[in-house]
Order: C-alpha cells, then structure tokens, then sequence
C-alpha cells in the first residue's frame, strides 16, 4: 500500500509573537459634520442670516407668463453633451433614475456645462452632487446667476425665506418644538408621507430644481424621488392612450388655507390652473404622469366619482413603485437637482422631537407650461 501523504497546516504563531507585530493602521479621514453635531453654542450658527421669517405685510402681484427656453436644448447640439462630467465620478443608483456624482464643482461650470448639466438632470430625473461649494456662494449669486440660467425663479406664497431673499423656499424645522411654524406631520396621519411635485398649480411650474441643507439631523431627512416617466411607461397602452386625452385642474388653493391655519397669510393670491395629464419634455421628447396628490383636484369632464377613480390609482401607483424610486440621504455640502416636470419627491420627516435642526434652501426656476 502506497503511504499517504497528509499536509499539515503551520503551527499558529505564539500569542507573544503576536503581540510584537506592528500593523499598520488604515488612514483616518475626518467626515464631515453638521452643525447640529459639533455640539458649539447656537450663537456661533454660521447660517443665522438665512433663518426664515415670515413677511405678512407684503403682497405680491399675480406672476404673468413668460417665454421659457431650456437650457438643456443647446447641449443637445454639442459634441460631447457629457463632457462636463469627463473628470467625474459618476454612479447609477437605478439603471434608469438617479445618479451620484463626485468631482464636479457646480459653482465652476460655464454655460456649456450648465446646458449640459441641464440636459443630464432631464435624463436621469435626479442627481446628487457631493463635496460641494455651493452652499456657500453668495445667495445673490444662486438667484440671479444660477437661478435665472435656468429660468425665472419662483417665489413661493406662503413659506419662509431668509430676510431680502424671496426667491430662497427654505426647509425649516426648529430642534424645539414651538420654534417655528412647521405643523407636526402626525397630530392628525399615522406618517409625514406627502408625494408631490412643487407648485404644479402655476401656469408655469418649475424644472430643473436645486437643493441643498445648511444643517440637518446626523441621520434621517432622506428624500425620496419617483420616476413619472417610468410610472407612464408601465401603464397599459391602451388606458395611457386614453389618460393622454385628458387635462387635470391643479390647485393653491388648500395650501393656502393651511397657511393661514399657522399664521401665515399667503403673499399672493392662490391660483389653479390646468394642464395634461400626461406631458411631454421638452428637450428629451419623453412622456410623463403629471399628477400628484398635493396639488391635482379633478380630471375635466369627468364626473367625480371617475375622476377620483383614476386620480387615486395613479397616486397609488406614483407612491408605491419603489421599483422607479431612489431615496437620497442627504450629507454635509450635498446639492440635489431635480427636474420637477419629471418626478415627483417625499420627505421624509422620521426625526421629529429629537432636537436637531434642519435647514436649507430650495431654488425652483419656472419652466414652460405644460404640454403633450
């Protein structure tokens, strides 16, 4: 009989030895903060100056319609529409919606890369862009420099905004209860959940929208971003030919109310307007829903029963498809862009009463009026 061989694994190494060994640590990297986190004194707040008020006295007039060209329409016409991105890191977080991009400065582009930004944020719905400088540019620099490349930048009627910066719709909520005007999102549901587009009751509502946060809460705040081209697209073609017949009114008028339920009057008159049901982009031709829960009130023509028949489905379908949603957590010198005409979002409000603040700025330039 042949003799067998048997391969014996090392002895292990003494504990002593061990002990002696010098290993090598991996390179410590600082994260970067909130304000909320570095536990200085509220007096030391590098923000205060765009902490919201609310200004009751003053009226605005009803906003008038305008020709709107978009931007993303020329990098069309480029070479290379992506060229903005050529020293960037660039991650899918969807095969179709959402995408994260790393080194890209907004504040560097010139008006090529703005166009062609403008052309990407229409194609992929959302984007988040981290290590950003933009939260401290000069905010007159976001309004009439940024703001306005993209379109003439809303003011909203009834939310906060820092003293002599109308065009800036903040998102506040105080770390104490009381300290603000913000209503408690369940004294009267069992969640915060409210999926809408901005303002889709003006003639002109926006498109391409920028976020981004002064200070929040270390977890928690996520924003979530459905596809409503995606929601369209998996609709039967023959009830999504039907829905591209139809026009739905969309209203200011509940909003209103609940602003002056909390003390703050509407600035403008609220208005309602009608658009499609299903629109068309203008720059990338795609058809989207064009409904939300917020602010959609009736189809037209049909009776109410039907209407809210097929409005409540399509709201169903918009807020639960997690198969067509991203959900974005937000971290210190963070800029979301989003194109409205194409999504819908939610935030999420899962860190009430747990005394953190969250702040920061929205800038919503009008579009065209919606159309198919």
């Amino acid at each position: 009989m042949a003799p067998i061989s048997i391969e014996t694994a090392p002895a292990a190494a003494p504990i002593d030895e061990l002990k002696n060994l010098s290993l090598k640590s991996a390179p410590v990297t600082t994260k970067p903060q909130w304000f909320s986190q570095t536990g200085r004194p509220e007096s030391e707040y590098p923000y205060k100056a765009l902490l919201p008020i609310w200004d009751f006295g003053t009226k605005y007039p009803a906003l008038t319609e305008f020709t709107h060209a978009d931007p993303g329409l020329e990098a069309k016409k480029h070479a290379d529409p992506r060229a903005f991105l050529s020293a960037a890191t660039v991650d899918e977080l969807t095969p179709r919606f959402g995408s994260e991009v790393r080194g890209v400065q907004l504040t560097e582009l010139d008006a090529a890369g703005r166009q062609q930004l403008a052309l990407f944020v229409a194609q992929r719905g959302v984007v988040v862009f981290r290590d950003q400088d933009f939260v401290d540019a000069d905010p007159a620099w976001h309004v009439r420099d940024w703001g306005t490349f993209f379109g003439r930048p809303h003011i909203h009627p009834v939310s906060g905004h820092p003293k002599g910066i109308p065009e800036f719709h903040l998102v506040y909520r105080a770390p104490k209860a009381g300290e603000d005007t913000y209503y408690d999102a369940f004294t009267t549901t069992l969640n915060g959940v409210r999926w809408h587009s901005d303002v889709t009751y003006e003639l002109q509502p926006p498109g391409l929208t920028a976020l981004f946060l002064y200070d929040s809460p270390p977890s928690g705040g996520d924003t979530g971003y459905a596809d409503q081209r995606e929601a369209y697209n998996r609709l039967s073609p023959s009830f999504a030919a039907y829905l591209e017949t139809l026009q739905v009114l969309h209203s200011g008028v509940a909003q209103a109310e609940v602003a002056k339920k909390h003390n703050a009057p509407p600035r403008r008159e609220p208005v309602e307007n009608v658009h499609p049901l299903v629109r068309r982009h203008p720059v990338t031709g795609e058809k989207a829903l064009f409904v939300n829960r917020q602010f959609s009130r009736h189809i037209v023509g049909l009776k109410q029963e039907e209407s809210d028949a097929i409005l409540n489905l399509l709201y169903d379908h918009i807020e639960k498809g997690s198969d067509f949603q991203v959900r974005l957590r937000w971290e210190p010198r963070s800029v979301v862009l989003w194109d409205n005409r194409i999504t819908a979002h939610n935030a999420n409000v899962d860190f009430d009463n747990l005394g953190f603040r969250r702040h920061g700025a929205r800038i919503t330039p009008q579009a065209e009026r919606p159309f198919l």
